[in-house]
């Protein structure tokens, strides 16, 4: 266990039920430090924040109705480890919710301190050596983003719960452009440098639940899901911004550019994730090709 105390979301609207497992925790004063949430849209903004560790979650919830809270925490926040909470009998239900990603499926009246510890616990323990296993596969070297791999695997994951949440899915696609002179003009190890640069921008531009990934030799993908209604292209100028702000305070000896194509999912289930990425990078190419059209 790290000196750091162990964040835990406690996502239970039940006062009674609340209380009793806070002071399971609170017996091992200054190891966790609990955050409540009464229902699942409070629950997904705590966990956007990014320093949640472990989650126990009751699917007795207001606005979401069995494994559909399950669903999608998993999908928004997939680093973070989830302990379901539920009454006896639901045996079938622990199942289907294990499979679905829950690191442990725990009745409430078998519940003492010593095994909520425990259960919390191992489930960090658990899920970190999976994550790192699993990451072998489905990350980057160079950026410590995904890759293509990894984006393919859990994007049509994250676009099959937004969908069953009748939310909206936002896809981004980008690349970095005159990725070749730098190559070129600067050496391989420059090239590598830029692309850790939008790796970076990409990352302090979006928020923790999205899911980033470089697709490409200088190509890049955002996967957003639960956006507002708020137009695609704020996203975009998000980005630029982001560009804008590492070029202005950045001694490398090259700026960044990119070319960004972006559609919304807005849940036509014959639209899949691929058709999505085609459409988007489709949008990119416009741009990319309009603006070899201008240049002198």
């Amino acid at each position: 266990m790290s000196k750091r105390a162990l964040h835990v979301l406690l996502v239970e609207p039940d006062e009674a039920a609340y209380r009793r497992l806070q002071g399971f925790l609170d017996r091992e004063p200054g190891v966790f430090a609990v955050e409540r949430a009464l229902e699942l849209r409070e629950a997904l903004v705590v966990l956007a924040r990014g320093r949640t560790d472990v989650v126990i979650l009751d699917l007795r919830l207001p606005d979401s109705e069995g494994l559909e809270a399950l669903e999608r925490m998993r999908a928004f926040a997939p680093e973070v480890p989830v302990v379901v909470v539920t009454e006896a009998g639901d045996e079938g239900m622990a199942r289907e919710g294990m499979r679905g990603g829950a690191q442990d499926f725990v009745p409430e009246r078998e519940l003492t301190p010593r095994l909520l510890i425990r259960i919390l616990r191992h489930a960090v323990e658990r899920h970190r050596l999976m994550s790192a296993l699993r990451s072998l596969s489905l990350i980057d070297d160079l950026t410590g983003l995904y890759n293509h791999r990894g984006f393919n695997e859990l994007g049509a994951r994250y676009l099959r719960f937004a969908r069953r949440a009748g939310k909206c899915v936002t896809l981004i696609y980008l690349d970095l452009d005159r990725f070749r002179n730098i190559n070129q003009s600067l050496g391989h190890h420059m090239g590598d440098r830029a692309l850790q640069r939008v790796a970076r921008v990409l990352e302090d531009a979006f928020r923790n639940s999205d899911l980033i990934a470089r697709v490409g030799p200088d190509e890049f993908a955002v996967l957003a899901p639960e956006t507002s209604e708020a137009p695609p292209q704020f996203l975009v100028r998000r980005i630029r911004d982001a560009v804008a702000a590492y070029n202005r305070d950045s001694d490398d000896p090259f700026q960044l550019s990119v070319s960004v194509g972006v559609v919304r999912d807005e849940g036509a289930p014959e639209m899949e994730l691929g058709d999505l990425v085609a459409r988007a990078g489709a949008d990119m190419n416009i741009e990319k090709h309009g603006r070899r059209m201008v240049r002198p």
